[in-house]
């Protein structure tokens, strides 16, 4: 490549002193709509939210996480990670994320998945039809939907505690 007969090529500087002395020598300048920077690394997404906090602001409540979530039609989603194949029956540990749940049948045609409304059905003192299974039907990860009218997630919640410790 060639600008007014100086080859870029023999030019043993770095490369920023080989786009100044392009831009020096044809007079063209950086911002100017001719100046195009070589394409390197992209920019950073600026995060809002970052920083101080201003003056006046309130503090935006935070939201404690919960596997017990309540869905706008009243129904409770249950989240749950199973463990099939267990000797007996029980809910091992409940954390932000789900309520981990050892059950006592293999994981073969839906047995695991019965097995398992069956169980959380006689924890929360449910009828049977009232627990179903939502999503997850192939998953350690499921969701189970309770429909209880008159129900909180919060008794379900502390129902489900009481029945880990």
């Amino acid at each position: 490549m060639t600008f007014v007969g100086i080859s870029i090529a023999n030019v043993q500087y770095s490369m920023h002193r080989t786009v100044n002395l392009a831009t020096s020598i044809l007079g063209i300048r950086p911002g100017s709509l001719a100046y195009k920077r070589s394409p390197g690394m992209p920019k950073k997404q600026t995060v809002q939210g970052r920083g101080k906090q201003k003056a006046g602001a309130t503090p935006q409540p935070t939201v404690q996480a919960s596997p017990v979530t309540q869905k706008k039609d009243g129904s409770i989603l249950v989240a749950v990670h199973a463990k099939p194949g267990a000797k007996t029956s029980a809910i091992i540990d409940v954390t932000a994320e789900a309520v981990g749940v050892q059950i006592a049948a293999p994981p073969v045609e839906g047995e695991a998945n019965a097995e398992l409304c069956r169980y959380l059905a006689g924890v929360l003192n449910l009828k049977k039809s009232a627990v179903s299974l939502e999503r997850g039907a192939k998953s350690r990860e499921k969701t189970v939907r309770v429909d209880a009218p008159g129900t909180t997630p919060d008794v379900i919640l502390q129902r489900i505690q009481a029945a880990a410790s």
